[in-house]
């Protein structure tokens, strides 16, 4: 049973990030992309927040929880990783901007690509960790997917508008599927994990994210908020990568998942209230 809700939670994450990066691609264009990119200011803060204050946290909260190595090496992974398709959902329960959204997560991945590499070596020696094993399932499940909607969007916008709602609705529900799913299979050693002040830790990194993000996100309201929900909503896929292929240790993919779900716990929510605050402002407005 176990191993055929961990199948079936593998095959979630893959639906998931590929119906939600094609969705995302179909609903955009190549020029809203390059547009946000253009911003300087804009990149070089969302590049301090993921990848020199996330990971500066992580030290900080280390150095304050005690906790056993391999929960800590899960939280390490946790912050050394941007670029979730998550932001898309997120961005969508928040309707906030999605294009921006889009815009962070083709920054981001990338950059986590690159950056993983260089960094868990240097605090996990005994980790194996190349740019390949990260790059292929985060290049093949969302830079491709996002590529193959923005090219189709701007070759076919017709059939580009057909297709966008019902991905939409098959991320939705993958999502769905993969949530209940890694809970399930994973339950005794996430049980195991709640029982320590690793959940604690946890909750501190990722609201503290979600403050580094926002405080980081400019003077627009929305850019705040998408900056807030990419910076808390880290990359789990490719810490879930480095975690099972290069630390072999099923405690550090424990810790990976339960940061996920803690991450569900405290960002679905935070959008919801980003979402109802708009809506409160456009009743008054009117």
């Amino acid at each position: 049973m176990s191993a055929a809700l961990a199948s079936l939670s593998t095959i979630a994450v893959v639906v998931f990030a590929i119906s939600s990066m094609l969705s995302v691609g179909l609903a955009l264009s190549w020029r809203q992309i390059a547009a946000r990119l253009s911003h300087a200011r804009g990149v070089v803060r969302a590049l301090v927040a993921n990848f020199v204050l996330v990971p500066l946290l992580v030290y900080i909260v280390l150095e304050i929880f005690t906790l056993e190595r391999p929960l800590g090496i899960g939280l390490f992974l946790v912050a050394s990783a941007a670029g979730a398709p998550f932001l898309v959902k997120l961005t969508e329960a928040a309707e906030s901007d999605m294009p921006l959204a889009a815009t962070l997560l083709v920054l981001l991945l990338p950059v986590t690509i690159v950056y993983m590499p260089l960094v868990v070596p240097l605090v996990l020696p005994q980790a194996e960790v190349s740019a390949a094993m990260i790059a292929q399932p985060l290049v093949l499940t969302m830079l491709l997917p996002l590529a193959i909607g923005l090219t189709i969007r701007e070759r076919a916008e017709q059939w580009a508008a057909r297709l966008q709602p019902p991905l939409a609705r098959l991320a939705t529900i993958a999502l769905v599927v993969l949530i209940a799913a890694t809970v399930l299979a994973n339950l005794p050693a996430i049980q195991s994990i709640f029982r320590t002040a690793a959940i604690l830790a946890t909750f501190i990194l990722l609201g503290g994210a979600f403050i580094i993000g926002y405080l980081l996100g400019g003077r627009q309201r929305r850019a705040r908020e998408v900056l807030a929900l990419g910076t808390a909503q880290r990359n789990i896929a490719a810490a879930t990568v480095v975690a099972s292929q290069a630390v072999h240790d099923p405690a550090v993919v424990a810790m990976v998942i339960v940061s996920s779900f803690i991450g569900f716990v405290i960002l679905f929510p935070a959008a919801a209230v980003m979402r109802r605050r708009r809506q409160a402002r456009e009743v008054a407005a009117h």
